[in-house]
């Protein structure tokens, strides 16, 4: 992921239009929810803190493939990328370190620590195999 991606990401927050973070159960049970702390981590790599415990951890419990959908129309006409808007899909996992725990906070928007003041949250790492704009064109593919 490039410098545009995390911008991209970091500003939709701050534009009210927090990315949602889809996620489906071992039964393939689909599940929706924003997550406003979503950011780009390292170039492969995008996290987010969860501090609900509700649906979208349960189900990464189960099962770990993951998409991030982000569309931002106050900045539509700024991006390359067709109306605003990015899917990321990917694995993801539970940070195991507290110093990855804590640049995920370190990343999190001030009003969502707010949310979560005694930290009892916990970091989520996606592995991001592909992202990809609306109308299905690659921007980027992992590697195998």
């Amino acid at each position: 992921m490039t410098d545009l991606h995390a911008r991209f990401l970091s500003q939709a927050f701050d534009d009210e239009a927090a990315p949602l973070v889809g996620t489906a159960s071992k039964d393939g049970d689909p599940q929706i929810s924003p997550k406003g702390t979503v950011a780009v981590l390292d170039p492969e790599t995008l996290c987010f803190w969860e501090r609900s415990y509700r649906s979208s951890y349960q189900a990464l419990e189960e099962n770990p493939r993951i998409l991030v959908y982000c569309r931002n129309p106050k900045r539509a006409k700024e991006l390359p990328f067709r109306n605003g808007a990015l899917r990321f899909r990917g694995v993801a996992r539970v940070a195991s370190d507290e110093a990855t725990r804590q640049r995920v906070w370190d990343l999190s928007p001030k009003v969502e620590q707010g949310r979560d003041p005694e930290k009892k949250g916990v970091a989520i790492l996606i592995r991001v195999d592909l992202i990809e704009d609306l109308g299905g064109q690659v921007i980027m593919k992992r590697e195998v």
